[in-house]
């Protein structure tokens, strides 16, 4: 949810000490969003750090879009799931700009590692369980959400354990939200053409299986680095 230092002219005078903030940290432990660079990304990030709006808020908005979206998914429908698809990418933007007015604007918290995890976690949550429920498979929707959460968890305890966190995986976030989005989409044009909802239920199973790889793979990761030490 954070990037490296934008082009140009920094947000924050340099003279100014910026805020210790646990939320900013080395740039082998953010995630490397392309995006970041984006001029529209750095323009907004740059006003946003210039009004009262401060990263935790914007970390806990991304949780609100994700909830509307769930709702959206849930209750199903053309405009719906196009809605929803709408609300995935709302959320990621939140996550993008959360972490550059951290850091690029300065504004970061103490507490801002945790605005950095946790609503991220229910966020996917939001978005993930609706998903079982709208296919008829519930349990579907909730192992996808908890798959989700598992390859949070590995990443995490690998920084724990003092590696750089591992960002990479067949099922990282954005490719959870990408496939998603593209489900909702799908789902929108199949629900017109023949009223089944197959594209759902195949991205409930790709999100489910690629996520418990994702997990795996970071997990041997881990393992290699640590055994490399001795």
């Amino acid at each position: 949810m954070m990037g490296n230092r934008m082009m140009g002219e920094p947000m924050m005078d340099p003279a100014t000490p910026a805020t210790p903030d646990a939320s900013a940290a080395p740039a082998a432990d953010r995630r490397p969003i392309a995006t970041r660079q984006a001029r529209w990304a750095q323009r907004l990030a740059a006003w946003l750090s210039t009004t009262p709006v401060t990263p935790n808020q914007i970390s806990l908005l991304s949780v609100a879009w994700a909830a509307i979206g769930g709702a959206l998914l849930l209750h199903g429908g053309i405009a719906a799931w196009i809605g929803a698809a709408l609300c995935v990418q709302f959320r990621l933007i939140c996550n993008l700009l959360d972490g550059m007015v951290a850091v690029e604007g300065g504004k970061g918290s103490r507490v801002g590692a945790l605005y950095n995890e946790i609503p991220d976690r229910f966020a996917d949550t939001a978005f993930l369980v609706p998903l079982g429920y709208a296919v008829g498979v519930p349990w579907l929707g909730w192992a996808a959400a908890l798959a989700a959460m598992l390859t949070a968890y590995v990443r995490v305890f690998g920084g724990a354990l003092g590696l750089a966190q591992d960002f990479g995986g067949v099922m990282a976030k954005q490719r959870r939200m990408a496939a998603l989005t593209a489900a909702l989409l799908a789902q929108a044009a199949e629900h017109a053409l023949w009223g089944t909802r197959f594209s759902l239920l195949a991205a409930g199973w790709i999100i489910l299986m690629g996520s418990l790889l994702t997990a795996a793979t970071r997990t041997a990761g881990i393992a290699r680095l640590l055994e490399s030490r001795s």
